[in-house]
């Protein structure tokens, strides 16, 4: 077992030319709890999460998962699942369709799509296409992606946009029973009191920096 910390933010810091969005941000996140990157927008929470996720490239300093780069990491989805921004599942396409393209890519069964969409509770529609989906039901499919490969560490940006209070209700739920199955989770949202009903520790950021 590896003694690094599940996800360490060190000294990170991301310029686009004269925007600092990340700066010198530093923290630790421990295994098996819900964290809340918290902030109001454009506090540089998604620049921080793509940073931590490959998909931007810091300025300098680093963001770790389990003491290694993401685009580092052996069979990543079975690691680390995440929900950032728009999934880029195709509109034309069942929901099941979609995720068999995503399992295929990672070498997972078509076995598994069928337990995710039950998992989010999707069962119900997996021969309808996404485009027909509620917003809703969109952060739901996402969140099904994510948890193809069954991931210990799960991201997520904003995951209850979309979502009216039933549907708020149920993510708490389902987050908390991930969390005491030992998965690791980082949640990134700009609604504060929300968010106090659902994480264990908290990561309050403005303008790119820790407060």
């Amino acid at each position: 077992m590896s003694q690094s910390p599940v996800i360490e933010f060190k000294g990170l810091v991301k310029k686009y030319r004269d925007l600092t969005a990340v700066d010198h941000l530093s923290f630790v996140i421990e295994r098996g709890k819900i964290t809340g990157l918290l902030g109001p927008n454009g506090a540089g929470k998604s620049t921080a999460l793509k940073c931590l996720l490959g998909l931007a490239t810091p300025t300098s300093g680093e963001a770790l998962i389990e003491g290694t780069p993401y685009a580092k990491l052996h069979n990543p989805l079975a690691r680390v699942g995440a929900v950032i921004e728009d999934a880029g599942f195709s509109p034309s396409l069942s929901a099941t369709k979609n995720l068999r393209i995503v399992a295929a890519s990672a070498g997972i069964p078509d076995s598994r799509v069928a337990e995710v969409l039950a998992m989010v509770e999707l069962d119900h529609a997996a021969k309808k296409k996404s485009k027909e989906f509620s917003l809703g039901m969109k952060q739901r499919l996402s969140l099904a992606g994510a948890l193809l490969g069954n991931p210990e560490i799960l991201i997520l940006d904003e995951p209850s946009n979309g979502l009216d209070p039933i549907g708020i209700a149920w993510l708490r739920k389902f987050l908390r029973e991930l969390a005491d199955q030992g998965c690791t989770i980082l949640i990134s949202s700009h609604q504060l009191a929300e968010m106090q009903h659902t994480v264990d520790d908290v990561v309050i950021i403005n303008r790119g920096s820790m407060v």
